[in-house]
């Protein structure tokens, strides 16, 4: 009997690894850190919101949807911040992606969501800040510009968090 064994270098495995690490993230920091904050407005059944009616506050934009386990994950954390956070000028602004509008509704219900959210099933918004994944979540400052990303879940009532909000 002959056999065969498939042999792959180590290097050829470290240059694989460093070359996906390369493409999630190409480099020093991601694109929209220290740019202007993508200005947007979106409507849904419930209401309309702008990133421009926050102006002059610290907004935590979080992009989401009630299928991610992440996204439910998280949820938690986000609501405990709101209610930690609400009298220090610091605003969740939550954009879910559901499609399903009672799923959406009924979400907001049981999880007792007590934060700014809309729904924007055509994933406009998400597209303007070059967001595919979820949950992801851009810190922007009072000037509106982008400070901070969160790529998937986060703790969000973490000591190292809620100071670097409050001090922006």
């Amino acid at each position: 009997m002959i056999r065969y064994y498939s042999y792959v270098p180590r290097t050829a495995l470290v240059v694989v690894f460093l070359t996906v690490l390369a493409g999630c993230y190409g480099g020093t920091r991601p694109p929209r850190l220290g740019n202007a904050a993508p200005a947007f407005t979106i409507q849904d059944s419930d209401r309309k919101v702008s990133l421009s009616d926050y102006r002059g506050k610290v907004v935590l934009l979080n992009f989401w949807a009630t299928w991610c386990p992440p996204c439910i994950a998280e949820m938690p954390s986000l609501i405990e911040l709101q209610k930690k956070l609400k009298d220090k000028d610091v605003v969740i602004l939550g954009v879910s992606i559901d499609a399903d509008e009672a799923a959406y509704h009924k979400f907001l219900k049981e999880y007792g969501v007590n934060f700014v959210t809309v729904r924007d099933e055509d994933k406009k918004t998400p597209t303007l800040y070059g967001t595919f994944g979820w949950p992801e979540t851009y810190v922007i400052d009072r000037q509106g510009v982008v400070r901070r990303k969160f790529i998937g879940a986060a703790e969000w009532t973490s000591p190292e968090i809620m100071e670097f909000l409050t001090k922006l």
